[in-house]
């Protein structure tokens, strides 16, 4: 092993650049060259990497978003594009490959090692949907940003006795919208997981009205059938009555560009580490993650071709709570 790439892909999120940092650290203190491949797949399909020594990565451990930037690349998914990716790996004598990324991500990396390149995937995504990993990187800061959010609509909600409806990311996974509400106190989540019906929360949000609760929170996920936006002009539509006064807020991609909190940081140090330790002894084709507490490996076979499962007994608990 003389010289390894490191991208990012996908999503970004707190506590890539982390990551970044530890896989540059930890190769070149294993004698590597380490090139950044700039835009993700796009990027390494464009030839586009530049070496990368210790100052490159000073003072990006606190930094949000990812230094070496992400792009999606429709191409990539193509043969042609993945061919032209291994082109440029070789053309510059790259050696493997490490991914910092989530689904679509690991999903490349898989390809790439049928393809028979040496890749390590690190495990990151807010969305916390990447199997192989019990918690990813870039969630916990992405939950603390969504629950510092909710609890400032709590003291407007409050004054106001208004219900909010909160929408958090999750396009396929009702993670961050399920964890959220449950530290958030919210008195009802809605996630894609599980079809809610706008009747059966109207029933809800009116009664907790009718016990006397001064507001309501109400974490939806984007990806839900009912989104925010949706459900609101349900309720408008249909004359809903909650008792509450409605408002919609929307996080959006503010819970992406947080500065990574202490957890973040080591576990994306943590995994860093770990992905060139993997490489130096020429193990491939596997996704570094936290499993059980410890720093763990999974084939990228089995990462694309299994699907985590969401723990829907949370969402059970979280309506006993809000009573």
């Amino acid at each position: 092993m003389k010289r390894i790439g490191v991208l990012t892909s996908g999503g970004d999120a707190p506590g890539m650049n982390a990551a970044i940092r530890a896989v540059v650290r930890t190769g070149l203190e294993k004698g590597w060259e380490v090139l950044g491949i700039q835009r993700g797949y796009a990027g390494l399909i464009a030839g586009d990497g530049r070496p990368m020594g210790a100052r490159n990565v000073g003072g990006i451990i606190q930094q949000g978003g990812t230094v070496l930037g992400s792009a999606r690349c429709p191409e990539f998914k193509t043969e042609d594009g993945r061919r032209k990716a291994v082109g440029f790996l070789h053309h510059f004598r790259i050696d493997a490959l490490v991914v910092i990324g989530g689904n679509g991500s690991q999903s490349g990396a898989f390809e790439l090692s049928r393809m028979n390149f040496p890749v390590v995937g690190i495990a990151s995504t807010i969305d916390n949907d990447l199997y192989g990993a019990d918690i990813t990187i870039g969630v916990d800061t992405a939950l603390n940003i969504a629950l510092e959010a909710i609890d400032r609509l709590k003291i407007t909600a409050t004054s106001h006795e208004r219900a909010f409806l909160v929408e958090v990311m999750g396009r396929d996974c009702g993670y961050l919208a399920l964890m959220t509400g449950i530290a958030g106190g919210a008195e009802a989540i809605v996630i894609p997981e599980e079809e809610t019906d706008p009747g059966a929360l109207t029933a809800e949000l009116r009664s907790a009205y009718e016990r006397g609760k001064g507001h309501a929170i109400v974490v939806v996920a984007e990806g839900a059938r009912y989104n925010a936006t949706a459900m609101a002009r349900h309720f408008s539509e249909h004359k809903y009555h909650l008792g509450f006064e409605l408002r919609v807020t929307k996080l959006g991609h503010v819970q992406r560009g947080g500065s990574p909190g202490s957890f973040d940081r080591l576990l994306a140090t943590r995994l860093g580490a770990a992905a060139t330790e993997h490489l130096a002894k020429n193990e491939y084709g596997l996704l570094v993650g936290l499993k059980r507490g410890v720093i763990g490996a999974t084939p990228l076979k089995d990462v694309v071709s299994n699907r985590k499962t969401l723990d829907l007994g949370l969402l059970e608990l979280a309506s006993i709570l809000a009573r």
